[in-house]
């Protein structure tokens, strides 16, 4: 195993959980990947150029552009626009020194208002506290065209190249009602790898959908602030997440042999997200799965490679799994940040080849749970009843399974629970469109394996 060895910068370790023993003739293998990053940016350390590394008065910190609604809706009821006002300065107040920060008004298009000029504002006392005091520029009137928002942050992202970690937090309350569904997927594509994004939509009539597309594109998250009282603790945590990420653009490369292609890779914990549509070629059998950036945590990955098959007693090597930057991170070539290796051996014993790893099966779980979820309240909004509360039902019983508590008490807002073990439920009356968006936008949320 290989791991990154400079100073000031995380240090990555792969494990790999999987039963490697298949049956005479089957195909399919299946590992979980964990990837552990230590003694990175929560600990204290700024962001920095993996080229950099060392280097005496070497300043790459961290660029992040707040978009903030600023649509007609925003003002409906005021609390949303003073909601908005409080937590982009709370936001700002988390900037660490050095920062390169905006802040953008967003509405039919995009103004940015601080610093105003085109570019990024470094922070310090006295641009933190100009910063704030523009904030009184956000009012609401105009529409909504969060593509514009978008482009207007990859524009000032772009006037500073020197940074390394380059994230955006969005906020609206609403739909994306003043440009076409085209046309926004057209600029997320073309924004996709230039930066990460969180995305929040603050009360109920924004669509769960929508926001998941971009904030799955650009590796960031997607929540609901029901409240707008609760805005600037949310926005005061992404920022604080934002500000102890150490190392960006980290991709998971595949190896596979020849014959051997990759069926998916989808992340697991925190949450659940594919990435196999995402992948790169990266050289002959190996393909990039971009993991975004990276400080002081751990994430799971579920791959899922096809072998060919093979009588008993003989055995291979299914994938290598390695941890990289690129080459314009590590400044010249990439770089394996750590490795670990998926084995395939084919097996007469029955036990061994039906044995499933406890890792496997509980991430297999954690994304039915999901879809699960997804499908229960989709099913209910058509107005079939049965589906939705046999959907929902199974969510209830794996959610019980796997200790998912906080997803058990969402779904508990929605359904009461007769029987968990079972999944026996019913619908509640009067259920609220809050607790029921709050469910689905956190349905991908997952747990990791208990500890035995």
């Amino acid at each position: 195993m290989a791991t990154l060895a400079k100073p000031n910068l995380p240090r990555f370790d792969v494990e790999i959980f999987q039963n490697e023993y298949l049956a005479d003739g089957a195909r399919e293998v299946n590992a979980i990947v964990t990837v552990t990053a230590t003694g990175g940016g929560t600990t204290g350390g700024r962001p920095l150029n993996i080229a950099d590394a060392g280097t005496p008065g070497a300043d790459t910190s961290a660029a992040v552009v707040i978009l903030v609604d600023c649509s007609g809706s925003m003002d409906y009821p005021k609390t949303k626009i003073n909601g908005a006002r409080e937590a982009t300065a709370a936001a700002i107040d988390a900037l660490r020194d050095g920062t390169a920060f905006a802040v953008v008004a967003g509405t039919h298009e995009a103004r940015d208002i601080y610093p105003g000029d085109g570019t990024l504002a470094t922070a310090s006392p006295a641009t933190r506290a100009q910063a704030k005091e523009s904030l009184r520029r956000l009012t609401a009137a105009g529409g909504t065209a969060m593509g514009t928002w978008l482009a207007k942050a990859d524009q000032l992202f772009l006037t500073r190249r020197d940074v390394s970690i380059r994230h955006a937090i969005l906020l609206t309350d609403g739909n994306n009602e003043h440009e076409s569904a085209e046309d926004l997927a057209r600029t997320v594509e073309r924004v996709s790898g230039h930066f990460t994004a969180d995305c929040r939509g603050v009360g109920t009539d924004w669509r769960i959908d929508e926001l998941r597309r971009i904030s799955s594109a650009l590796l960031g998250t997607t929540d609901i602030v029901a409240e707008p009282s609760g805005l600037a603790e949310d926005f005061r945590s992404m920022m604080a997440g934002a500000m102890g990420k150490q190392v960006a653009d980290v991709a998971l490369r595949i190896w596979t042999p020849a014959n051997a292609t990759v069926k998916f890779v989808k992340q697991v914990a925190p949450a659940v997200e594919d990435l196999t549509a995402r992948r790169s070629e990266s050289g002959p059998r190996a393909g990039d799965y971009p993991t975004g950036s990276w400080g002081d945590e751990s994430r799971d990955y579920h791959v899922c490679v096809e072998v060919p098959a093979a009588s008993v007693g003989n055995e291979m090597l299914a994938a290598r799994i390695s941890l990289v930057l690129p080459p314009q991170i590590s400044g010249g070539t990439p770089e394996v940040l750590s490795q670990g290796l998926v084995k395939a051996v084919w097996t007469d014993d029955l036990a061994s080849s039906t044995r499933i790893s406890p890792q496997v099966a509980h991430y297999t779980g954690q994304a039915e749970l999901a879809s699960s979820i997804q499908e229960g309240l989709e099913a209910h909004r058509a107005g079939d009843v049965d589906r939705a509360t046999s959907k929902l039902g199974a969510a209830v019983r794996i959610a019980h399974a796997t200790g998912n508590e906080g997803t058990y008490k969402l779904l508990q807002k929605v359904v009461d629970v007769v029987d968990a073990k079972e999944g026996t439920v019913r619908f509640r009356k009067n259920v609220s469109e809050a607790d029921s968006m709050t469910l689905e936008t956190r349905s991908t949320k997952t747990v990791r394996v208990k500890k035995k």
